[in-house]
């Protein structure tokens, strides 16, 4: 056997094992990653109910037999509030109730992953071969900051725990992008996703599913095709705000959500109709 072929041998046996040892390892977690959600803003705000986006993931959530479901932002004037999804699945004919939960991260070291020109390429490269700092990510999720990612996650907990969730919660990045190009750019909540599945399942595991995650979208999402068709399109209208959710003609489960979200914070009317 030629020195080539015991090369390609080896590589390909040293990728199975890998890709074997992160299956094992995440099959068996109380996080199910299910990668980038979707790739540019068709609404805003980004998620409330009977947002399309929020359907999906309440149909990945029902097809998994998931009370509930997290979604990861990169933190901007919303407060990420969680909130239930009337899911009704057309291709398999189920309907069902899952529960939201919205966490966005704040990067203490500065908005990088806002935009491709602001990114700092040896910073990214430090985190993706080290993982990120402690200390380094604040998050924000139903309108309050936790300053650690322990703090975070007992919130995350809790709320699954509340809404009856059993087994582990299915996770996706938002994925957006206002203003790049969306196959270049992994888009809203993909450092926090990474983060997650570093601090959950280790680094090799998280570079497995990390990696996977960018293609899931391909496999998963009926929208895919119109967002990358229409992507400089909708990316002009949502920036320019013609995308705004017109809370004065909405559905009563959304005019609740907004309406309770209030009541239960002191926010300004901006924060409930800007972007993340």
């Amino acid at each position: 056997m030629s020195k080539k072929i015991w090369v390609t041998v080896i590589a390909l046996g040293l990728i199975a094992v890998i890709v074997g040892y992160s299956y094992v390892t995440v099959s068996n977690g109380p996080i199910e990653p299910l990668g980038r959600l979707s790739f540019v803003k068709i609404a805003n705000p980004d998620m409330y109910p009977g947002h399309p986006h929020a359907n999906l993931l309440g149909v990945y959530a029902l097809q998994r037999n998931s009370k509930c479901a997290m979604v990861l932002h990169f933190a901007g004037s919303s407060n990420y509030r969680s909130f239930p999804e009337l899911v009704n699945d057309t291709a398999s004919h189920q309907t069902g109730n899952v529960y939201i939960i919205e966490v966005a991260f704040i990067d203490t070291q500065g908005g990088g992953s806002k935009s491709m020109s602001q990114i700092d390429l040896l910073d990214s490269l430090k985190v993706a071969l080290y993982g990120v700092p402690d200390g380094r990510y604040k998050y924000m999720s139903d309108g309050t900051i936790y300053n650690t990612y322990d703090e975070m996650m007992a919130h995350v907990n809790q709320l699954a725990q509340q809404h009856n969730q059993t087994g582990p919660i299915p996770t996706v990045w938002h994925g957006t992008v206002r203003t790049d190009n969306p196959l270049m750019d992994p888009g809203c909540g993909f450092p926090l996703y990474f983060q997650i599945m570093t601090k959950t399942y280790g680094i090799v595991p998280a570079y497995v599913y990390t990696a996977y995650g960018l293609m899931q979208v391909f496999i998963y999402s009926p929208y895919w095709k119109y967002e990358l068709a229409h992507a400089t399109e909708l990316q002009t209208l949502y920036n320019e705000g013609a995308l705004n959710l017109d809370k004065s003609n909405v559905a009563s489960n959304v005019d609740k959500y907004y309406q309770n979200l209030s009541k239960q914070e002191t926010i300004s009317q901006e924060n409930l109709t800007n972007y993340d």
